[in-house]
């Protein structure tokens, strides 16, 4: 495929506030920017978690690439799913616990959507990894006590695999970088097939 620009020549932008996901890019070894998008993510119980993660992230992408023309972008989207409930962020404290409750001894799937777009570059990729994590059977005192090591309240789920996650996870079945918000493994694949870029 023959593009206009070459893309690894281009700078790398992560569009995202989440500091997990700059901990995951800097530990790769990739160099990147930061910029948080400004937008408004989609809501809506009617559409499936695949699609609700996808056009998320496409949006955060894309709008920080009409900004960026000239870069790299990267955002990402994740969102638990519990049965057939998408769980995201906790709107309250007692949200967050009934959240992780309703974890507790169950398994449960991570979604996260990838973009990855370039408008100088004319390219644009999407992929979604998944994977199953199953949490260990706790008291409501041993998760109320979780609580009290980590904020819950930027997470999706209401708890974070890289933080204390031993306390809460039996095991986990995929990508651990995926449930800390990233999948790192897709996406270097993804930075080096479709855009030539590697690890600084």
């Amino acid at each position: 495929m023959s593009l206009p620009v070459d893309p690894a020549s281009l700078p790398i932008i992560l569009a995202s506030g989440s500091p997990r996901r700059r901990e995951l890019m800097a530990e790769a070894g990739y160099r990147f920017e930061v910029v948080k998008p400004d937008i408004d993510e989609i809501e809506d119980p009617e559409r499936t978690i695949q699609a609700l993660t996808r056009e998320n992230a496409r949006l955060k992408a894309e709008a920080v690439a009409h900004r960026f023309p000239d870069r790299i972008v990267i955002a990402a989207d994740t969102l638990v799913l519990r049965e057939d409930r998408a769980l995201g962020k906790p709107a309250t404290r007692e949200e967050a616990f009934a959240m992780v409750r309703s974890l507790n001894g169950r398994t449960h799937q991570v979604f996260t959507a990838v973009c990855v777009t370039s408008e100088q570059a004319g390219h644009e990729v999407e992929f979604t990894v998944v994977t199953d994590v199953t949490f260990k059977n706790l008291t409501d005192e041993a998760l109320r006590h979780y609580h009290t090591l980590i904020d819950p309240m930027d997470k999706a789920g209401s708890y974070a695999a890289q933080d204390h996650g031993e306390i809460i996870i039996d095991r986990v079945e995929g990508s651990w970088t995926n449930v800390v918000g990233l999948p790192m493994e897709r996406l270097a694949t993804v930075l080096t097939e479709e855009f030539g870029v590697t690890p600084a």
